[in-house]
């Protein structure tokens, strides 16, 4: 009775995380679009452009808040470094919204849910609105009179609409963690599944264009 060789390291047939892995990827987005190097000719226009750009605003977003929480509070205070990657992640923060605003639009007179993208815009959106609270729990923990000014301006429209009492907005401590660890998670997760669906999908034509598609 024969006995069949198994190289050394193998599972000898059976079903391994890096198999399945790969072939849920597989069934996820058709082969070669998960890094396409060709895209159709109307991506030249710069409307396509704003969307990569808040994926780059979004990096560098990370990267410096990253380095400011490494720092603490008082870091981008004191130092001088501290202060210019502070300034980095404020004006990462400015370009990312101006991005995703042009982005949005354009994707909206676009009607960039069509040919079956309505999950790829409704996570856009909801990308668009997790920033918003990640960029708002930012500003309440600048440890500056804005930050205070802030809070208590907003602590009062929160109250009447009661979540107050859970999202207490003059608690430092409990802002500063929905804005680096909470909030970041949730825009990142999304992020990616937003990337995902257009990889799946394909990036959406124009109107004119759409009998291409």
């Amino acid at each position: 009775m024969s006995r069949a060789t198994v190289a050394p390291g193998t599972s000898g047939g059976h079903d391994t995380w890096t198999r399945a892995l790969r072939e849920r990827i597989e069934r996820t987005v058709p082969p070669g679009q998960a890094l396409p190097d060709r895209q159709p000719v109307y991506v030249a226009s710069w409307i396509y452009v704003f969307g990569v750009a808040t994926l780059a605003a979004l990096f560098v977003v990370v990267v410096t808040g990253g380095l400011l929480a490494l720092g603490g509070f008082e870091w981008w205070h004191v130092s001088s470094l501290g202060r210019f990657v502070n300034s980095l992640h404020l004006w990462s923060v400015e370009l990312f919204f101006a991005a995703m605003v042009i982005h949005l639009w354009g994707k909206f007179w676009m009607a960039a849910w069509r040919g079956g993208r309505a999950l790829t815009w409704m996570t856009g959106v909801v990308a668009f609105l997790a920033s918003i609270g990640t960029a708002f729990t930012g500003y309440l923990t600048q440890t500056n009179f804005d930050s205070q000014w802030i809070s208590t301006q907003a602590k009062d429209g929160l109250n009447a609409v009661g979540i107050g009492a859970w999202f207490n907005v003059l608690n430092p401590g409990q802002m500063l963690l929905w804005h680096v660890v909470l909030l970041p998670f949730a825009v990142g997760l999304i992020a990616v599944l937003h990337v995902v669906l257009v990889r799946r999908h394909g990036v959406v034509p124009p109107i004119e264009a759409d009998g291409e598609d």
